[in-house]
């Protein structure tokens, strides 16, 4: 297995490592169903929508038992 001959600096070892955080942020398209934007090929997160067909219903909000605590 090859070796180097002499070794790499600090700077050119952490310049290479150092391209790594420039990802490019993903397009978003609009949803079909309520128009909110979301990644595509993914299920809406504001409705829950794919393809035109229900995937993750929404839940519905928590009551309290017990009633009213002062």
């Amino acid at each position: 297995m090859p070796n180097p001959k002499r070794k790499h600096t600090r700077s050119r070892r952490d310049s290479r490592r150092s391209q790594n955080w420039k990802l490019e942020i993903k397009e978003l398209a609009p949803c079909g169903q309520c128009g909110a934007l979301r990644v595509p090929h993914r299920v809406c997160p504001s409705c829950g929508f794919y393809n035109g067909k229900l995937e993750v219903p929404k839940k519905a909000p928590k009551k309290e038992k017990g009633g009213e605590k002062k």
